[in-house]
């Protein structure tokens, strides 16, 4: 998917309540904005986290995989850059169609969505 894909689902969602983890994303313009550098890849094996978009932020539950993309970056717990090459990344997703399917395939890289 492109960037301008992303930034057009990013700026689709609205914004709610804060929480503890950081599942309210926003997507960066440039890489050395960004908190976090994450690519998208083909296929959910090749991922370390399996991400659902919700459509609101009281939606996001824990650091589950729920993501809820902001409008500014303000509002955002997390900013994000979504890179082009899987070796630019710090993080590899794949979105999944349906919430129950969201979950973390690489534990060791679930510190890097805590706020």
């Amino acid at each position: 998917m492109s960037m301008r894909i992303f930034l057009f689902l990013g700026l689709l969602f609205g914004f709610f309540a804060q929480n503890c983890w950081s599942q309210k994303v926003f997507i960066t313009e440039y890489a050395h904005q960004a908190d976090l550098k994450v690519f998208v890849v083909d296929h959910a094996h090749q991922s370390d986290l399996l991400v659902y978009r919700v459509d609101y932020a009281h939606q996001v539950k824990g650091n589950e995989g729920l993501w809820f993309f902001t409008d500014y970056a303000h509002q955002a717990d997390k900013l994000v850059f979504f890179t082009d090459y899987a070796h630019q990344s710090d993080l590899k997703v794949y979105f999944v169609d349906y919430a129950h399917q969201a979950l973390w395939r690489t534990s060791s890289k679930k510190h890097l969505m805590f706020r």
